[in-house]
């Protein structure tokens, strides 16, 4: 008989050893951001899709490129404002030690996507881009166990007015390998 693959313990992304998600939303602005990172740095890989993205750092995760690993990953509301939010998790965990060594300085590899959620009735009159404390707060909130839905990154989700949200899955392969994936689904 042939071995099966099952979904991991939790069916989320953090099956897979060491990895860590973490949230933050504001929900008058109905938006948010949701961060995947571990305790060391870790290799990732991305696939951009759509025909407006909105993306932070992503030419890194390429297998040609000098950093091989990164610090974290951030998946945002906000449009471009979103970006922003990659901004916080940098400072965050520069506040750590963390980061790519450069001489005595160490730069947190934080590549990062955005999702556009303007236009969902929250509250977008602010002064002052709320993105860099969402992202740092999401950092802060980073644990093995994390909640789905209208949370994060997927706090505003949503696409001809059905409302999307963050998800997450793992699977465990036959021969013991886990893999897992976290997205902002966006309703069609």
């Amino acid at each position: 008989m042939a071995a099966v693959s099952k979904p991991g313990p939790r069916n989320l992304i953090t099956d897979v050893a060491r990895l860590k998600v973490g949230n933050a939303q504001d929900d008058h602005l109905k938006s948010g951001c949701t961060v995947l990172t571990a305790d060391a740095p870790f290799t990732a890989s991305v696939h951009v899709m759509g025909g407006a993205p909105g993306t932070r750092e992503t030419d890194l995760l390429s297998p040609d490129r000098t950093v091989t690993q990164v610090d974290a990953l951030v998946l945002s509301g906000g449009s471009g404002f979103g970006l922003d939010a990659g901004s916080g998790v940098a400072d965050g965990l520069r506040d750590l030690g963390r980061g790519y060594a450069i001489g005595d300085m160490h730069v947190p590899i934080v590549p990062g996507a955005i999702i556009f959620d303007l236009i969902n009735g929250g509250d977008k009159g602010w002064t002052e881009n709320p993105y860099r404390v969402l992202g740092k707060a999401a950092l802060a909130d980073a644990s093995v166990d994390f909640a789905l839905g209208t949370i994060g990154a997927g706090t505003g989700a949503q696409c001809a007015m059905q409302k999307g949200g963050l998800g997450s899955a793992s699977l465990v392969l036959h021969a013991g390998n886990t893999i897992g994936a976290v997205v902002i689904h966006l309703a069609a």
